[in-house]
């Protein structure tokens, strides 16, 4: 494993460090002044940096393992998070994330600043991200309210370039296969920072889709043709993008136990209040305004990525482009694929699973065939390739 990691920085030192097509422009980054220090950092120094990863230095506990806060000697905070023994995921999603991690930069991904190998051991080391995740801000309702609504509509934005660029513009595809709240980490000025790359896959060449038997990602978020038939594209991501889309609109998580029935799944019912005109029923209470042309662009593009028939969805160069465009038509989104009653998935035929991007191209994309249109002329946020 050291020596393919060792092959990764290689590369990554070599200077290839993203030069991608540009769609989302400004946003690459640099390599970070870590790129002048070894990767691998000694258990020792971590243990130091952690006060020997003690429980008031603990930040969370995910499916890789506890997370731990640190100080570096250079009095750089950091974020340590160590592989769990009796971790689910192992010695393939640590690699996995350290080789992907060195291929990319983009400031709405997180940075990678090192590793640990030490004995049964295995950690990764992060700049330290002091607002944690999105889900921490978004589902608590005393925090939820510093999410106003152009910070809402920032996340958003800054979700899908980072989306974008691992999809088309990095020197690799990836897709994420993970996309969720817990997932998106918050600077100090809450921009959002994909995290999480254990699960990700890496798309060969002109690869459009694989097919798996191994079904990884988070109920709720996964596309029903991923999670029913192991059928994985770029369009997948897209799928956990909308849902992502409406809870950051509607600050409720896409699954509420304890509701009435047709409330409990988010996307079924936001399908149903749409198709009826209420959209804006379930806006999050905590918000004390928002901005209604921007509400109805936002899920409406979050359903039309929600579609069941996959090749319908947008890519992430369209969704990127409805969001930053003065004036962009919509079409009616399809009914999504949602969950049914005791949690069975309703989806698309088979036959609508393949050849999912010959339907879009960036110079002409497959919704000139206008079902609805929508003008976003009066939208008053501005949306810069600086990101916010």
């Amino acid at each position: 494993m050291d020596l393919v990691l060792c092959g990764c920085w290689r590369r990554r030192r070599s200077g290839r460090n993203g030069e991608g097509r540009g769609s989302s422009g400004g946003d690459e980054q640099q390599p970070s002044s870590s790129s002048s220090w070894n990767l691998f950092i000694d258990l020792e120094t971590l243990k130091v940096a952690t006060d020997n990863f003690s429980e008031s230095n603990l930040l969370g506990q995910g499916g890789f393992g506890p997370v731990y806060k640190g100080v570096m000697q250079n009095g750089q905070e950091i974020a340590v998070k160590k592989l769990s023994l009796d971790s689910r995921q192992g010695v393939r999603e640590f690699t996995n994330e350290v080789k992907l991690l060195l291929k990319v930069q983009h400031r709405n991904l997180v940075s990678l600043l090192g590793c640990c190998i030490a004995s049964e051991q295995k950690m990764l080391v992060y700049p330290y991200i002091p607002n944690r995740s999105l889900d921490r801000f978004l589902f608590d309702k005393n925090m939820a309210a510093s999410l106003d609504w152009s910070k809402r509509i920032g996340i958003i934005v800054g979700v899908a370039k980072g989306l974008l660029y691992l999809h088309e513009e990095s020197p690799v595809k990836i897709i994420h296969r993970d996309i969720k709240a817990s997932n998106i980490l918050l600077d100090d000025q809450l921009n959002p920072k994909i995290a999480d790359f254990g699960m990700a896959r890496l798309f060969q060449g002109d690869d459009t889709h694989i097919n798996t038997f191994k079904i990884s990602g988070t109920y709720g978020y996964m596309a029903p043709e991923y999670a029913l038939n192991g059928y994985l594209s770029a369009k997948t991501d897209v799928f956990s993008f909308g849902v992502l889309m409406l809870e950051i609109v509607y600050g409720r998580k896409n699954l509420e136990k304890g509701l009435d029935e047709e409330k409990t799944d988010l996307l079924s019912y936001a399908w149903k209040l749409f198709e009826e005109g209420n959209s804006f029923e379930l806006m999050d209470p905590t918000l004390s305004s928002w901005n209604s042309d921007e509400a109805a662009l936002c899920i409406q593009i979050a359903l039309l990525c929600c579609q069941a028939v996959v090749s319908d969805r947008p890519d992430m160069y369209t969704v990127h482009l409805m969001l930053s465009t003065d004036s962009f038509s919509l079409p009616k989104p399809g009914r999504p694929g949602t969950r049914g009653r005791v949690g069975r998935w309703t989806s698309a035929p088979s036959s609508t699973l393949t050849n999912t991007n010959t339907t879009s191209t960036k110079a002409s994309t497959t919704y000139s065939t206008i079902a609805e249109d929508y003008s976003r002329n009066s939208i008053s946020v501005s949306f810069t390739s600086e990101g916010r």
